[in-house]
């Protein structure tokens, strides 16, 4: 299958060689039933890939399941993946397949792999090494013959030298491992990706097709992306569904971009202010995205702080406190959306309530 045909068939778009390179990787171990883990930061598009894998594999007339263990509450991941007999626990009132029996002859793909729990690491170890499985309550082991894809936007080297995740897992995920590189690292995709999500927003709303002209195009190049593909889709639908003239300007996608944690302090920003605006709003509008970027950093340092004490001005202040306030304001900047709280903070959904309980937050508005 060749390059277009293999974009056509399963909406990974590009031009770029790093591409080009994860790409004949993935046509490469689809003819195998090896593990894959797919890494990449969040908006990559590392579903797309796995989806690609099986498409290509002997596995393709069956299901693939798609399973996000970040998004599965701790006390029930188990029997979410495993199954379980009736019975077993308390409110268990009938026998249920889990994920791996449902996968059965096809494939699974389990997205945010490094927030499995370790309980359940030893366990999911087992099944890639015997493909065998013990519902919960269950007396007999079952067998089930499913091919896995993994994939992670963490470093899992780090949460391994952290005793987060389990090092005999990791090496038995990372049979193959295929590193999806951020947008930033391949900006020859973006002015292709860029119209096809124009052209397919047009056509899913029936409006006229519109277009994106010259300078708005070097905009979208220079923006550093930390939404990734995901953020450029976003926004390209944002300023279409805005859009009166037919033609995409540069300041149609200013309001729509964020600031990057990590690269608001050694480059310019891509903001466009209205020329009849005067230097006092220049200012106050730069006064604002600084004081947004630290906000940011102070609350992403208080959630992945190891120490015991944040040290602000001469007063040490408790990291519990810190963490406390941090998820606080995350909440009600947000509107008490949990997921956009989370992201936020750049943890996980599971730890954000773990931490909303722990410090006896409110979960909505009052």
């Amino acid at each position: 299958m060749n390059h277009q045909e293999f974009q056509d068939k399963f909406g990974l778009f590009y031009r770029s060689q790093l591409m080009r390179e994860v790409v004949e990787v993935i046509q490469q171990v689809s003819a195998t039933d090896i593990t894959v883990l797919i890494q990449g930061e969040s908006g990559t598009g590392k579903e797309l890939v796995a989806k690609a894998i099986h498409g290509l594999s002997k596995r393709s007339s069956n299901k693939l399941l798609s399973v996000n263990c970040g998004a599965i509450p701790e006390g029930i991941i188990e029997s979410e993946l495993f199954g379980h007999q009736k019975g077993a626990f308390t409110g268990a009132i009938e026998s249920r397949k889990g994920y791996f029996e449902l996968a059965d002859e096809g494939s699974l793909f389990l997205d945010e792999i490094g927030e499995l729990p370790t309980s359940v690491q030893v366990k999911f170890l087992r099944v890639l090494e015997t493909k065998e499985i013990l519902r919960i309550g269950a007396e007999t082991v079952s067998k089930v013959d499913v091919r896995f894809i993994t994939a992670t936007n963490k470093d899992l080297n780090f949460e391994v030298s952290k005793k987060k995740f389990r090092e005999d897992l990791f090496y038995r995920l990372r049979s193959v491992m295929i590193e999806i590189p951020p947008l930033r690292k391949r900006k020859e995709d973006i002015p292709l990706l860029a119209n096809k999500f124009l052209a397919d927003f047009c056509m899913r709303n029936k409006i006229e097709q519109i277009r994106i002209d010259d300078q708005a195009y070097d905009f979208l190049i220079e923006y550093h992306w930390p939404g990734n593909v995901r953020e450029l889709k976003n926004a390209i639908e944002s300023a279409s569904a805005l859009n009166k003239t037919g033609i995409l300007k540069s300041e149609d996608f200013g309001k729509n971009f964020v600031v990057s944690l990590n690269e608001m302090p050694h480059r310019n920003l891509p903001i466009h202010l209205n020329k009849s605006a005067d230097e006092a709003e220049r200012g106050l509008i730069l006064s604002a995205l600084i004081e947004i970027k630290k906000d940011l950093v102070d609350l992403k340092n208080a959630i992945i702080n190891d120490g015991n004490e944040v040290q602000s001005q001469n007063n040490p202040v408790s990291i519990k406190e810190v963490q406390k306030e941090a998820i606080k304001n995350a909440l009600i900047k947000t509107h008490y959306n949990k997921k956009k709280a989370a992201s936020m903070l750049n943890i996980s959904l599971r730890t954000l309530y773990r931490k909303i309980k722990e410090y006896g937050l409110s979960l909505r508005e009052d």
